[in-house]
């Protein structure tokens, strides 16, 4: 999984160390919606089964690295 420099910096926060790789990854392959910002990345979500939370990953423009990944409290079904 490519990831930049800034992903690598915020998953060792505590509220982050806890998110999988697996959970980033089904989030990338199988989003319940995406979106696409002005900046041209990508914003994608999916439903994490084991905590019961949206787990929301940002990509870059390229589709494939993950520039942000974390359970987004304000996300609407």
């Amino acid at each position: 999984m490519k990831t930049t420099q800034y992903f690598d910096y915020t998953r060792k926060r505590p509220d982050r160390a806890q998110i999988r790789e697996d959970w980033i990854k089904s989030v990338i392959d199988k989003p319940d919606k995406t979106e696409i910002q002005s900046d041209g990345r990508i914003r994608k979500w999916a439903k994490i089964s084991e905590t019961g939370k949206y787990l929301r990953v940002i990509l870059l423009e390229d589709g494939e690295t993950v520039h942000n990944a974390f359970f987004d409290r304000s996300y609407k079904e």
